[in-house]
């Protein structure tokens, strides 16, 4: 599994054209599932972003998690992040999980998300959604939970 984590003031998601979920400070966490992940995966993704400490505290150091701000988590499916572009112009997504897998590990992850204690947000899967934030730093964190070996 690979997330984008982008440490957020406010963010949202519209499907078309209307609001289905917005979060305050917190994580925008862009999620893909690849070919062979589990529930393993989705269990060890929750627990690092629940424990990510990427706030500042008085001290102006990264100490601080979700928990200890008040924060909360809008997780959005998006299998592009398997993208592959080295060869050609098109992407391929081969690496991409299939629909059925990838929604169900998508929807375990955010249980398990919400049972580290973190509020979840949710975007639609399979929707073409508009997702806007406002990244605040800008932090943006790139977690994967096996080396791919290229």
């Amino acid at each position: 599994m690979r997330a984008l984590v982008q440490r957020v003031n406010r963010a949202s998601v519209k499907v078309g054209g209307e609001e289905v979920s917005r979060i305050g400070r917190g994580f925008l966490v862009l999620l893909g599932v690849g070919e062979g992940d589990g529930e393993a995966e989705a269990a060890w993704l929750a627990r690092k972003i629940a424990g990510l400490r990427l706030f500042e505290d008085s001290a102006g150091k990264m100490n601080l998690g979700l928990a200890d701000v008040g924060g909360a988590a809008l997780a959005v499916s998006q299998f592009t992040l398997y993208g592959d572009a080295r060869k050609g112009r098109r992407p391929s997504f081969s690496r991409a999980a299939r629909p059925e897998q990838a929604q169900a590990l998508y929807d375990r992850f955010c249980t398990l998300l919400e049972g580290e204690g973190t509020t979840v947000e949710r975007g639609v899967f399979q929707a073409h959604m508009e997702v806007a934030l406002v990244n605040d730093g800008p932090v943006t964190i790139w977690l994967e939970t096996a080396e791919d070996g290229d």
